[in-house]
């Protein structure tokens, strides 16, 4: 993409853009571009890596060389241009995929998925997410770079862009999938807007250091309907709810909002992402 794509309009009228805004085309795994959008940097957020909607064909290039390759391209960046801290964005997908956990383990930073699981059951992007993670972690290790890893859960809230991202379909397949029956997951959940707050609060909080889960709130997907359906009674919720496959690991953020960091109510998180669903026709 780009600098003066029609995908970057959207950043071009957020507030202060025209005066602190400065666009780069950068490839992940072109080392040399990283570089180039870095230098001068004093701090460095990385937050991109793929995230599949559906199924990969081949994850090892789609989904594994760009998180990995990509996230040490940034941070051996980082270490050229002098950077004096770098924010990483993980996943909970990278601390909750290990069968060895007992199912009423509160899973906390000192939880890893098991690779080698994520690999065997076909949870590519969680492979991904771990393997990367903690090669960011070694890195910072080894290298003497400052590294921070934030670890969110299912990220929800008012859209940006107009294109429909992974984590937005799972709301809006309960609002308008129209299933007779669905999983009833346990689904953990945080506001995009909440995410950013962490990310610039453990960039600037000076003790802030090594990992954090960032989660807001722990609901089903039928408790999330029920919310829901209380503004919007009239869209196509699932009829029912089963049981049966439910996941039951749970995590905690404690470390996170022990630092100082809060997050917003449930319900306003839900209502506006619908409302931003609606003002870009998604639901439709």
């Amino acid at each position: 993409m780009k600098p003066g794509d029609a995908k970057n309009v959207q950043l071009k009228n957020l507030e202060y853009a025209a005066e602190r805004l400065k666009l780069f085309k950068a490839d992940l795994l072109d080392y040399n571009s990283v570089l180039a959008a870095i230098d001068g940097c004093d701090g460095v957020f990385h937050v991109a890596s793929p995230v599949p909607s559906g199924s990969v064909p081949n994850p090892e290039v789609e989904l594994v060389e760009p998180a990995v390759k990509g996230t040490l391209n940034v941070l051996k960046a980082s270490s050229e241009a002098k950077v004096k801290r770098v924010v990483f964005v993980s996943s909970a997908a990278a601390v909750v995929m290990n069968p060895r956990f007992p199912k009423d383990q509160l899973l906390d930073e000192t939880c890893w998925s098991d690779a080698e699981y994520c690999k065997m059951t076909n949870n590519w992007y969680s492979y991904s997410k771990t393997v990367a993670e903690i090669e960011a972690l070694e890195y910072a290790k080894k290298s003497g770079l400052e590294v921070i890893s934030l670890c969110p859960v299912h990220v929800v809230g008012p859209m940006l862009f107009q294109k429909v991202n992974a984590s937005s379909l799972v709301l809006i397949n309960l609002l308008k999938g129209g299933s007779e029956q669905v999983v009833n997951h346990l689904r953990k959940v945080v506001d995009v807007r909440d995410v950013a707050e962490a990310l610039k609060f453990v960039y600037e909080t000076t003790e802030a250091e090594g990992r954090y889960i960032c989660m807001a709130h722990m609901d089903t997907s039928q408790g999330l309907v029920e919310i829901l359906r209380e503004t919007y009674p009239d869209y196509n919720y699932p009829k029912s709810f089963k049981e049966e496959g439910n996941e039951t690991s749970k995590l905690t953020s404690a470390r996170l909002q022990n630092l100082g960091w809060s997050y917003r109510p449930l319900k306003e998180t839900l209502v506006e992402a619908v409302e931003s669903y609606k003002q870009m026709s998604i639901l439709d």
